[in-house]
């Protein structure tokens, strides 16, 4: 039967343009209908007496994601195991449960109201996390105020602090426990929004691989196998919760299955993967240029690892001295010590100099190497042949005292000719001068003009050379200090660290004693470098072992005609330390001194009583006060990537929020029913059959498009009976002003709309740029560009 085009105007106020378009633009000779798309009505009944209206049904609740969203979060959880071996402990694993159970409850409350909704309410959940557990000053205990982001400043500065001086595991401080409690927090956003709002579980595998990026470029051998197998198993798990699990249960679980066992044969094969650690800088070519590991980097991971490693075994060391890896010379204000590029070095293995013309002891030495690897080779005293080694993989730098590699190695160990150098006390003193090393052991620039002032009250009228050296090492490491060796420090109050170092905190390992005593000595003319390597390690009757607690740095001051001499001014009490002879000889001397009569040297004890009253240059009883000022507001976290990055997810989000809003819109229609129903309904089944590609013509009539909808997305007889409800209801609308009633058309509209998207899958693209909604954009543009012409064109008239 045929019918008119032109639906009755009076009856009906007629579906929107486009849906108009479609069903008026009629063929000549329409093709007959197959089965699959024949109506349900062939001709509209006459309107019914009005009845009452029953109350609109209220609108449809979107579906609550909580297999995907319980999904992401144990994903998150699986993937963290590699953590273990950048953090010490399992205290932060109780900071990441919290931090993911957080997002992941959010995205369950916040689901129905959007994803735009659901990711800004999961970061600020995030935030209220760290603020309960990490803030000081909280508005109502959990709302972050101004004094609570100048202190998660404060945090992710000493976190930084602590990873530019450890190697992993670190230790889990307040600043590393509020890092990964963002970390997971905001990680668990990320990989919520790409599973859940974009259902593209598989790109979540980005943000899960961080998980394995960050602890593989911190050190060597960190991941196990379990933490690849605990990955592999998140990630599958993943895939198959966020594509349903009713669906996928039986592949999905085949396919974990598989991928576990991959991973879990890849980690018995390769017990541990990783790299080595991360450079201090661009390696240039010139002598500026950095190389190597960032100074202190080693130093303190290996200081604070809960269970000590073994290192080295040494046989043939005649007496306990340190071994050195490599020397520091430049000083960077605000950032200190760096290492520097050696100059061209002497091939290694071979000899290396002749026997120098110091005093000291010859020692053939024999170093076996059980777990050391990096750029540098550690080596004793001044030395004279290094044998065993791999020919042209190593090069020694006489003027910097270093054995060193173009890419760190670990050898099974080798053998040294060396020089342990032993001057006099006086020797020492008949050392002056600064001939024979360059002007650049003798730069302070940067440096703040207190620690001069500082240094000069610490050697009062000590004569020039040693005597300087000794009373610096003095002040730090004597008697009478009041310096503490620990490797917790607290972070600064904002002013210049080293200042604070000497003045309030006096407080801190061999790296901070090393720093500002070799500082120190160079305001006050003597040639000073930092050194970085081990102390003598435990007598185990033929041999000495070292390990990683062994790690030590201390300062090396250079004497004319003696070359460079270690001082130690670390205060250690654990019998580590190693006062070498000529400074025991410097003790037994102040120690005589000291206990002189006291009428038998009157002038001097008020002058040293002023300089033991004028070394404590701050108060001791004004140091609590400079407690409160650790929080320090005015460093503060930047605002602007945050907002950034927020402005851009939410830019990247608005076409698909439009989507959802306009689907919504339409099945609430669909659901009152009334004279906007049918018209909301098809505009909905047409923008699904659009976003997957298969858009209609719109020459094409309702029967036609239904039919490309059945051939485009291959529906099933569910879908095409459902199919023929609503084209029926729209012909009856448009056509015969017969209006479905409230919920008569709700189901049939979902039914063809899973249809759609069962038999055709939606891309990623598909879901952040929805075709249906940009085409209607274009639309518009297109439809302002006309009517901007035609006013033109009236104007030009």
């Amino acid at each position: 039967m045929t019918r008119s085009a032109t639906p009755p105007p009076p009856r009906d106020p007629g579906p929107p343009p486009r849906a108009r378009a479609t069903a008026t633009q009629v063929p000549r000779q329409r093709p007959p209908v197959p089965e699959a798309a024949a109506p349900a009505r062939s001709t509209p009944e006459p309107a019914a007496p009005p009845a009452p209206t029953p109350a609109p049904p209220a609108a449809p609740a979107r579906r609550v994601p909580w297999v995907a969203t319980l999904a992401a979060g144990a994903a998150v959880l699986l993937a963290g195991g590699p953590v273990t071996a950048v953090i010490q402990g399992w205290s932060w694993v109780g900071y990441a449960l919290v931090a993911v159970a957080v997002v992941v409850g959010a995205g369950l409350l916040l689901a129905r109201f959007g994803p735009v909704v659901t990711a800004i309410g999961q970061c600020v959940a995030v935030l209220v996390v760290l603020t309960i557990f990490f803030a000081d000053g909280a508005l109502l205990g959990f709302l972050p105020g101004p004094a609570a982001f100048g202190h998660f400043g404060a945090l992710v500065a000493g976190a930084g602090q602590q990873i530019d001086t450890s190697t992993a595991p670190v230790a889990a401080t307040p600043e590393i426990l509020f890092l990964t409690t963002a970390a997971f927090g905001l990680l668990t956003v990320g990989v919520y929004a790409a599973a859940v709002i974009a259902r593209a579980p598989a790109a979540a595998g980005v943000p899960l691989l961080a998980v394995f990026a960050v602890p593989a470029a911190l050190a060597d051998q960190l991941l196990p196998w379990w933490a690849m197998a605990g990955a592999a198993a998140g990630f599958g798990l993943l895939l198959v919760a966020a594509g349903g699990l009713h669906s996928q249960l039986t592949a999905g679980t085949a396919l974990v299955a598989g991928a576990v066992v991959v991973a879990l044969g890849v980690g018995v094969i390769t017990p541990f993967i990783g790299t080595a650690g991360r450079f201090a800088g661009g390696g240039g070519g010139g002598a500026a240029g950095s190389i190597g590991l960032t100074p202190f980097t080693a130093l303190r991971g290996q200081l604070e690892q809960s269970t000590p490693a073994e290192l080295f075994e040494v046989r043939g060391l005649a007496r306990p001295t340190y071994l050195r890896a490599l020397t520091l010379r430049q000083y960077v204000a605000d950032r200190g010590w760096e290492a520097t590029r050696p100059a061209p070095g002497i091939p290694l293995p071979g000899p290396v100099q002749q026997q120098p013309d110091v005093p000291g002891d010859f020692v053939d030495v024999d170093i076996s190497n059980i777990a050391f690897r990096d750029y540098w080779l550690p080596l004793y005293g001044e030395p004279i042949d290094v044998a065993d080694l791999p020919d042209t993989q190593w090069l020694y730098d006489a003027a910097s005292g270093t054995g060193y590699t173009g890419r760190p190695r670990q050898e099974d160990g080798w053998r040294q000719r060396a020089i342990l150098p032993t001057p006099s006390m006086q020797q020492l003193r008949a050392a002056q001068g600064i001939a024979g090393v360059g002007l650049e052991y003798l730069d302070t620039t940067g440096v703040d003009p207190r620690v001069a002032q500082i240094a000069q009250e610490v050697i009062g009228n000590a004569g020039p050379g040693f005597d300087r050296v000794f009373a610096i090492q003095n002040w730090f490491a004597g008697p009478g200090t009041q310096f503490t060796y620990s490797l917790q420090t607290a972070p600064g109050s904002g002013d210049d660290a080293l200042v604070e170092f000497l003045t309030v905190g006096k407080t801190g390992y061999c790296e901070q004693f090393a720093s500002a005593m070799a500082v120190m000595l160079r305001t006050v003319g003597v040639p000073a470098r930092v050194a970085i390597g081990f102390t003598a390690g435990t007598d185990q009757g033929d041999r000495r072992t070292i390990t990683t607690a062994d790690a030590h740095a201390w300062v090396e001051a250079w004497f004319p005609g003696v070359g460079w001499t270690g001082f130690d001014p670390t205060p250690l009490t654990d019998g580590r330390r190693i006062d070498p002879p000529y400074v025991e000889e410097a003790e037994a001397e102040q120690e005589s001194q000291q206990s002189a009569p006291v009428e038998d040297v009157p002038a001097p004890e008020p002058q040293s009583g002023d300089e033991e009253a004028a070394e404590p240059t701050t108060p001791e009883s004004t140091q609590p006060e400079a407690a409160p000022s650790v929080g320090s507001p005015g460093i503060g976290i930047p605002v602007w990537p945050f907002l950034a990055a927020l402005a851009a997810v939410a830019v990247t989000l608005v076409p698909a929020t439009l989507r959802v809003r306009d689907r919504r819109r339409r099945l609430a229609a669909v659901a009152r029913g009334g004279p906007e129903a049918a018209g909301a309904g098809w505009e909905e089944l047409m923008a699904e059959s659009a976003d997957r590609g298969a858009e209609c013509p719109p020459s094409d009539t309702v029967r036609a498009a239904a039919r490309r909808l059945v051939r485009e997305h291959h529906l099933e007889s569910d879908a095409q009976q459902a199919l023929r409800q609503v084209i029926g209801a729209v012909e009856a609308s448009w056509y015969g002003g017969t209006h479905p009633r409230p919920g008569e058309l709700d189901e049939p509209v979902r039914a063809v709309a899973a249809g759609i998207a069962a038999g055709s899958g939606l891309s990623l693209r598909g879901r952040l740029l929805p075709r249906s909604v940009v085409q209607r954009v274009r639309d518009r543009r297109s439809a302002a560009r006309a009517g901007s012409n035609r006013s033109e064109a009236v104007t030009s008239r």
